[in-house]
């Protein structure tokens, strides 16, 4: 078979050849029908048995891909090994169709024209190019990044249970719209025949001059944010613990903290998800370490230095993981520690076993779902906000100026985890408001500005309509060349250019201390985005005495809770969540245009009843994990406090029940065991001893958890939990009272055990739990068939007040 080969019918015999001996499969479709999955899924399923890692990537460019192909695909969704995502084109024509296959240093690259179909893999006229790996490494390894950075990409959903609901909606409504459709399409198609350009990143080259001009420089030391948090990793170490996160406002120097951190180190990797952080990881660790590091991504794999530098998307892929063996690492350092939850990181996180983990942040905030600092058994060793940084003089104080946003965000469409880009660019690109925005900008402005937009069009247009005033500005893109960006940063910094507009370019990794001036002239869709966003204009600088916020201010989703973000909790008349304005640091301003304060009290008055509300709020999360979250993953994903469930409904599985979200059988055994379900709702915890004791009984399983246990049995348990697993649980333990418990003593423990939460169960007259003669247990009377479904139950509500309880327990202990 030579290097390259055309195929212009049976596709089929050769993708399958190279499914059969491939360990990374990645498939690239702009339309999936199901006679096409029917054609591979053996073929799939098989691969996925021998361990391969499949990655299927298809559109919804005219609702051409078929529902039913998307449901036979998540029969593979058992394996972690799978991921099934799907493009959200918003009307832009999406027509790829590459397949890439890899084993060792073996590969192929197939593109062509034939998409996931029978007839386009068999019998159709299709003409199709197959590429080996051998004949140009570089297209090859240029693809497979590419189509990682798709697959990644916002513009992309996950395939489950419940996005295929809507999908299969969607597709239903919009083929009765137009019924002759499937005639008519190719037509439609030619008229945008090219995929938006993706930002092609390279790496930034360090000359060894540069290299060591930097060892010739003064050493840096700990700054005093950085010296708080090392003294909290030093005493995490020394406690014994593996794992710690630490969050620092943007601005703080997390990544200084990590290089002073890893001097103790021998072998440390640093993972990233953006270039430039980690070329400005590399620079600042060889300027603090005195010695060069390596970068291992797409275009470069130097993997003999003692300090690495790697692309998560470039380490995530399989074979490239297990070129590395799992204990190669002494230190590994995840920055941007809230991203790490997603697929890419996970796989990282738990290949490797390194002697210390450290997750970086400046949002330690829970996103997507999921229980981020779960990766790091919940320790978090140290938390500095920008609030917390602006009141020690740490960080620039702001004036915030909250302007009026008179887009109706309630006619543009809602994709789940931002507005429809298309709707929302046709309203923003008017020149009345652009005219409004930049007035406000004019009036508020200081010297240097970023001005964050929802797109690339709007960044653009805005530029050329400042152009017109007569002001230097400039629009700055992940589109833009790497150059390109780093010439206009230097031009913004020698007030060359006044003002860069830019789509979430600067949200993490780029430092730009001399900005004093920031214009939201998007609505916020991510509070976590927004935190980063506002840290870019508050890094210190001589002459810099303050950061102008200009934020436009509309009906959009977290209009209403945006604000809170700026309040400061440490100072005496901490506002309510129901306040508008908060209560800001001292040397900070807060301003709202009265148009303001009167359409959030009007969102106020409008806002839907509390319970439909919560649920709606639920039904984001099911979507988002395709199934009924369990009680920690409902808390976790939300918006609203999780404890409205227990308050206006009391409690996770009454709430379940009223919106018909339990099995009639599930509905059955709670109504039967209401009172124990609600017992353990409402258990009271000023310490968590009793819902050890619990999650004691729940380890033995679903038909023993009942019975009797004593408070000597229980004792090594009990003690185990607060004082050798590595999460900081020994916080209950940190009165003097319980001080001396510290050392295991199974007499002491154990009469601890029968004083507090043995005891304190049995309290009130629902006898629901005993304690007689040395004797514990919950008298519960369950029928065989009732079992399991109580102890899930059961085990849920527990599993949820011990996380929520800890979690409190941290806020305060910060």
């Amino acid at each position: 078979m030579s290097n390259v080969s055309l195929y212009t019918q049976n596709l089929y015999q050769h993708i399958r050849s190279d499914i059969q001996n491939s360990t990374t499969i990645y498939l690239l479709s702009s339309f999936i029908m199901e006679s096409g999955v029917k054609l591979i899924l053996d073929d799939l399923r098989e691969a996925l048995n021998q361990g391969a890692d499949v990655k299927i990537l298809t559109g919804d460019y005219l609702y051409i891909t078929q529902p039913k192909a998307l449901i036979k695909l998540l029969e593979l969704s058992e394996y972690e090994n799978f991921e099934l995502r799907l493009w959200q084109s918003s009307g832009h024509s999406f027509h790829p169709k590459t397949y890439l296959f890899k084993h060792k240093e073996q590969g192929a690259l197939v593109v062509g024209s034939s998409n996931l179909s029978r007839s386009a893999f068999t019998s159709g006229v299709e003409w199709n190019l197959r590429m080996e790996r051998s004949h140009s490494t570089t297209v090859f390894h240029e693809a497979l990044n590419k189509f990682i950075e798709m697959f990644y990409s916002n513009q992309t959903i996950e395939i489950n249970h419940e996005t295929i609901k809507e999908y299969g909606l969607t597709h239903e409504q919009f083929h009765a719209q137009y019924p002759n459709l499937n005639t008519k399409w190719t037509k439609q198609e030619e008229i945008e025949l090219t995929l938006p350009t993706v930002d092609e990143v390279s790496q930034l080259e360090t000359t060894t001059r540069e290299v060591e001009s930097r060892y010739r420089e003064k050493i840096p030391e700990p700054r005093p944010a950085q010296k708080i948090a090392l003294d909290s990793l030093s005493e995490t170490v020394d406690e014994g613990y593996n794992k710690a996160v630490v969050a620092l406002a943007t601005g703080l120097g997390k990544t200084y903290l990590a290089a002073f951190f890893s001097k103790q180190y021998s072998r440390v990797l640093f993972i990233a998800h953006r270039e430039e952080i980690l070329n400005q990881a590399r620079q600042s660790f060889e300027h603090v370490l005195e010695k060069p590091g390596g970068i291992y991504n797409g275009t470069s794999k130097e993997k003999d230095k003692d300090i690495i530098f790697a692309s998560v998307q470039t380490l995530s892929i399989q074979e490239r993981l297990e070129s590395f063996d799992p204990n190669e690492f002494d230190l590994i350092i995840v920055d941007e520690f809230h991203h790490a939850a997603a697929n890419t990181y996970t796989r990282v996180i738990n290949y490797f076993k390194p002697e210390f983990l450290l997750g970086l942040t400046a949002t330690p905030e829970r996103t997507d779902g999921q229980d981020v600092l779960a990766l790091c058994d919940g320790n978090l060793a140290c938390e500095i906000s920008f609030i917390d940084a602006i009141r020690h003089g740490w960080l620039s104080p702001f004036q915030y100026y909250g302007v009026l946003d008179d887009i109706d965000y309630s006619e543009i469409r809602w994709l789940g985890t931002q507005y429809d880009k298309e709707q929302l660019t046709i309203e923003q690109l008017q020149e009345d408001r652009a005219s409004y925005i930049y007035q406000e900008w004019l009036n508020k402005r200081q010297t240097r500005t970023i001005g964050f937009c929802s797109t690339i069009k709007q960044a653009e247009f805005l530029a050329q309509y400042f152009k017109k005033q007569g002001v230097e500005a400039i629009s700055l893109t992940g589109q833009s060349n790497k150059d390109v960006r780093k010439e206009v940063i230097g031009q913004l910094e020698r007030l060359e250019v006044e003002i860069i507009f830019t789509v979430d370019l600067f949200n993490e990794g780029v430092d730009i201390p001399s900005v004093d001036t920031l214009l939201f002239a998007r609505p916020t869709e991510s509070l976590v985005v927004f935190t980063q966003q506002v840290g870019r204009g508050l890094r210190t600088l001589a002459n810099k005495d303050y950061c102008v916020i200009i934020d436009l201010i509309g009906n959009y989703r977290n209009a209403e809770t945006k604000l809170m973000m700026f309040n400061d909790s440490k100072q005496p008349g901490k506002t309510s969540q129901l306040s508008i304005e908060p209560v800001v640091p001292t040397s900070c301003s807060f301003n709202l245009e009265t148009e303001v304060i009167n359409l959030i009290e009007e969102l106020k008055r409008k806002a839907s009843p509390l319970k439909e509300k919560i649920y709606l709020d639920y039904l984001d999360t099911k979507k988002q994990l395709g199934r009924r979250p369990s009680y920690k993953e409902a808390h976790l994903s939300a918006t609203m406090e999780s404890k409205l469930y227990k308050t206006k409904f009391g409690g996770y599985f009454a709430f379940l029940k009223e919106f018909d979200e339990l099995s009639s059988h599930e509905e059955e055994v709670f109504n039967k065991h209401f009172h124990w379900l609600s017992k353990v709702e409402k258990e009271t915890m000023s310490k968590s001893y009793k819902m050890v004791i619990l999650q004691y009984l729940l380890e033995k399983g679903s038909e023993e958890w009942t019975n009797p246990i004593t408070p000597k049995e229980v004792a090594p348990y009990f003690h185990n939990f607060y004082m050798e697993k590595n999460y900081r649980k020994h916080i209950d333990f940190s009165d003097k009272a319980n001080q001396k418990l510290w050392e295991y003593d199974e007499r002491k423990v154990s009469n601890l055990i029968a004083k507090m939460p043995m005891t304190k169960w049995t309290t009130g007259n629902d006898n629901l739990a005993t304690f007689d003669d040395a004797m514990f247990q919950f008298n519960i009377d369950i029928d065989g068939k009732d079992e399991q479904i109580l102890f899930k139950m059961t085990r849920e509500i527990c599993d949820y007040k011990m996380h929520t309880y800890f979690e409190r327990r941290m806020d305060r202990n910060q």
